[in-house]
């Protein structure tokens, strides 16, 4: 079981909750009383293990990168979630959510997306099985990420686009309550982060500790020592970054890195840099850290990755960070693209955007030749090779 859960009203220390509507109450409720005992039912766990096996391909590798130690002077590895199917490590959340919700009765799937990422992999999980989806996904976000709307209208799903607002993750997130608020009887609302109201924070987490448990069983594998010095993962809402961390959380050995996106700089109005600049608040169901206007408006986050496009954090690494577990840093558009150009060069691996910000911040740390660091390779770059394009000619 779980060393590291929130409270049974779904806090970790003063952040998290459900904050919801009255018409969501029942819905919520029911997940609330079921999904531990589900998930963990012997035959859930057969039906989930066995998927991510044999059809997400995992375990995914890690992968020592001699070129990256080399030029930084550490031993680097990656965690490669980009090779699961679909791409990302979104699928191991779709999988487990759909299969939850067919165990609830649930007829209806709907979902938000960014990156498209979690669309794609919800309508992935959805046409495997067999339920109908809907994805709500920002205006502008469709527009950067029209291969990703491609490949999920083409599992079956319908893709609504968010017209409000910024446009993006945001309010994809907002459609896709209204929606459910609209629905709450037979439809699931499949959250693609740790973000949300109660049980989903935990959920979420549940499933993408995968990701960390598979790296000890690996590293131990490669170095006889299960512990990395350092876990680095970028953070939007924080589902990757929970993910690689769970394992490692207070473990006295291994510092814990969620590098968010700075955007052209934090204090540059265009920005994600929720710790840096965020002040508690509630947003789509949980008390967490946003970044808000001095009246308490949500602000408009920007990122050069639509992933990490989102003006919050969950709620378990606003407590992380608050208790002093993970240190959170930024780095900005300019520094992920550099660091995508040069893994791409270096390794022939071309990171998501988002990834591409946890590999940036390497090139700030002073490490040493003994240093044992692990980067979690959340996604494939594809998706973003309109931006790669656009920008190409920057470094040459």
């Amino acid at each position: 079981m779980m060393k590291f859960k929130p409270t049974e009203n779904g806090f970790y220390g003063e952040f998290g909750g459900a904050f919801i509507p009255e018409m969501l109450y029942p819905n919520v409720k029911e997940l609330q009383e079921k999904y531990l005992d589900i998930i963990y039912s012997d035959e859930f766990q057969k039906a989930f293990k066995d998927l991510l096996k044999d059809y997400v391909g995992r375990p995914t590798p890690l992968f020592y990168s001699s070129n990256l130690s080399a030029l930084l002077g550490a031993q680097i590895y990656l965690k490669r979630e980009d090779l699961n199917h679909t791409g990302a490590h979104k699928i191991n959340n779709a999988i487990g959510q759909v299969l939850l919700a067919k165990k609830l009765n649930k007829k209806r799937i709907i979902a938000e997306t960014g990156a498209g990422q979690h669309g794609v992999a919800t309508a992935t999980a959805c046409a495997l099985l067999n339920i109908e989806c809907v994805i709500f996904m920002g205006e502008i976000d469709i527009q950067r990420q029209k291969p990703n709307v491609e490949r999920m209208q083409m599992l079956g799903a319908k893709v609504v686009a968010a017209t409000s607002g910024s446009k993006t993750l945001k309010d994809a997130t907002n459609e896709a309550i209204r929606e459910w608020i609209n629905n709450p009887v037979d439809t699931h609302y499949v959250i693609g982060s740790v973000v949300g109201p109660h049980p989903f924070p935990d959920m979420v987490t549940r499933f993408q500790s995968i990701i960390s448990e598979e790296i000890r069983v690996q590293l131990s594998e490669k170095t006889g020592n299960p512990d990395p010095d350092y876990v680095i993962a970028c953070i939007g809402g924080g589902s990757n970054a929970i993910g690689a961390f769970y394992h490692f959380i207070d473990n006295g050995k291994t510092k814990l890195i969620a590098v968010e996106a700075g955007g052209e700089g934090v204090t540059s109005g265009k920005t994600a840099a929720t710790i840096a600049l965020g002040k508690k608040g509630i947003i789509h169901g949980s008390k967490t850290y946003l970044i808000q206007t001095n009246d308490g408006q949500i602000f408009e986050p920007h990122s050069i990755s639509a992933g990490l496009d989102y003006p919050g954090i969950g709620p378990v690494h606003a407590y992380l960070h608050d208790k002093g577990s993970v240190e959170v840093v930024s780095v900005t558009d300019k520094e992920a693209l550099d660091a995508a150009f040069q893994l791409t060069k270096l390794d022939g691996i071309m990171p998501a955007l988002e990834s591409a910000h946890a590999l940036a911040h390497l090139t700030k740390m002073n490490l040493n030749k003994k240093d044992v660091v692990v980067v979690n390779l959340s996604g494939r770059g594809d998706k973003d090779m309109q931006t790669f394009q656009k920008h190409h000619s920057h470094e040459e």
